[in-house]
């Protein structure tokens, strides 16, 4: 439990600091609206202007937040870990096979993983709760749609509660040295996945 807690709360702080690289995104009964990249304001709310003829202080990264490791089990019941996941960068979605906006967005995460699966680890974790989804239900989802993307069952929601994940779909973005680079709550179109995508993957 202290555990779950700490991580919980290091994402949160994840969330507030990261304001430069969060993506804000809206709409997890459906309604979805346009997601943003929020830009880091050039001084912060409050912040005293420096005296003239004063030099400015030398300008320092932001604090980086590594993502918290989980387990998950792959459809064959073996223990997958989110530190296995390791030299490309990683895309994050907690989902389900009755979540509309969840569905809504998945065509875009196939057509990102054709076009980047060999670039990024798409991690894809079911909330599998054991009565509204179920590996089967959530497998034969996945089938019947014809989406190819790896899928991991989180069915002791170690994975929801370390990310402290409270609504469905949620997206973190992962760089490649496994920091906590964006976060998206709600429906992604193809436009702010693509956008997260860029934050994580190198330049050609």
């Amino acid at each position: 439990m202290k555990r779950n807690t700490l991580t919980a709360l290091l994402i949160a702080a994840f969330v507030v600091v990261l304001g430069g690289a969060l993506l804000l995104y809206r709409g997890l009964a459906g309604s979805a609206q346009p997601g943003l990249v929020a830009e880091q304001p050039t001084a912060a709310p409050g912040a005293t202007p420096l005296p003239e003829n004063t030099a400015a202080p030398e300008e320092t990264e932001p604090p980086r937040t590594e993502a918290p490791d989980f387990t998950v089990y792959d459809g064959e019941g073996n223990a997958v870990q989110l530190s296995g996941f390791e030299g490309k960068p990683v895309i994050l979605n907690f989902w389900a096979s009755w979540c509309g906006p969840c569905q809504s967005e998945m065509p875009d995460f196939q057509d990102a993983f054709d076009r980047y699966g060999e670039d990024i680890h798409f991690v894809m974790v079911n909330s599998t709760d054991g009565m509204r989804e179920t590996v089967d239900t959530a497998a034969g989802f996945l089938e019947d749609s014809g989406y190819t993307f790896p899928a991991y069952y989180d069915t002791d929601f170690d994975a929801s509660a370390t990310y402290g994940v409270s609504g469905l779909p949620t997206t973190f973005f992962i760089d490649s040295e496994g920091y906590l680079v964006a976060y998206a709550s709600g429906a992604l179109n193809a436009e702010i996945l693509q956008q997260g995508i860029d934050m994580i993957l190198p330049a050609a």
